[in-house]
C-alpha cells in the first residue's frame, strides 16, 4: 500500500539576513512559490501544507496552490524557536500520515526530482530519516582552529594532503529536503542520528537562501538556466 506523505513548508514573517524573504520576488515570483509548484508536482507527496504566523505568507501560499490548515502560533514563531518544533506542530494538527517531509522555502533551486529521490529513498530502504546533502566545497580536512596563536588542524592527520583529489569526499546538509517516518520523528525530535540515509543532490542545485548575495546568485543561476 502506498504511504501518505505530509509535506510542510515552514515560513515564518520574521528573518534577518533577507527582510520578508519567504515573499521576496525571485526571478518573477515570490520565494516560497518557487518550493510550492516542485513539491505540486511530486508523485508521493499525498497533502502539501504550510506552517506560518503570517497572514501575508499565509495569502501569497494560497495563491500558489498550497493549503494552510492553521495557524502557526507565535510562540513557534520566534528567532529562538528550535526548527523541529514547528514540524512537530503540524504533526499533530494533521495526523495519520506515515511519512513527513519538510521543505523550506529557502531552497529555490531544488526540484520535484530531488524531492520524489529522497522519499524514495526513504521508502525503498525503509528508513526513519533520510535527508540532502551535496558534496562540500572545502574540505574539512583542510580546516584549522587556531590555539596559542598557531594553526591546530581541525581533523588530525599524519600526512597533510597536498590535492584535493586525494582527500576522502565529504558533504554537508544543503537544507532542501528532509524526510522522516512519522513515528520516529516525533520519538527523536530530530532528522539527524547515525541511521539518517544521505540523498546527494548537485551543488548547482543546493544553494540555501541566507542573504542578499544567495539572492542574487540564485536569480543569476535561474534566469540563465
Amino acid at each position: 500500500m502506498k504511504p501518505k506523505v505530509l509535506a510542510i513548508i515552514p515560513a515564518r514573517g520574521g528573518s534577518k539576513g533577507v527582510p520578508r524573504k519567504n515573499i521576496r520576488e525571485l526571478a518573477g515570483k515570490p520565494l516560497i512559490a518557487w518550493t510550492i509548484d516542485e513539491a505540486k508536482k511530486s508523485k508521493y507527496i499525498t497533502r502539501l501544507i504550510l506552517s506560518s504566523e503570517d497572514s501575508e505568507i499565509i495569502e501569497v501560499a494560497k495563491q500558489y496552490g498550497c493549503e494552510v490548515p492553521f495557524v502557526r502560533p507565535m510562540e513557534l514563531a520566534q528567532d529562538a524557536t528550535p526548527g523541529i518544533d514547528p514540524v512537530l506542530h503540524a504533526i499533530q494538527q494533521c495526523p495519520d500520515f506515515d511519512y513527513v517531509v519538510l521543505l523550506q522555502p529557502t531552497s529555490p533551486l531544488r526540484n520535484v526530482e530531488d524531492i520524489d529521490g529522497c522519499i524514495e529513498l526513504a521508502i525503498e530502504q525503509h528508513a526513519n530519516f533520510c535527508v540532502s546533502v551535496t558534496e562540500s566545497e572545502k574540505s574539512p580536512y583542510w580546516m584549522y582552529t587556531i590555539k596559542n596563536g598557531h594553526l591546530d588542524p581541525l581533523i588530525n592527520q599524519d600526512k597533510i594532503a597536498i590535492r584535493r583529489q586525494d582527500l576522502p569526499k565529504s558533504y554537508v546538509l544543503n537544507g532542501a529536503v528532509y524526510v522522516a517516518k512519522v513515528n520516529a520523528l516525533v520519538q527523536e525530535k530530530s532528522f539527524l542520528n547515525r541511521n539518517t540515509k544521505p540523498f546527494i543532490m548537485p551543488t548547482m542545485r543546493s544553494f540555501d537562501i541566507d542573504t542578499e548575495l544567495d539572492m542574487k546568485i540564485c536569480e543569476s543561476i535561474i534566469m540563465n538556466s
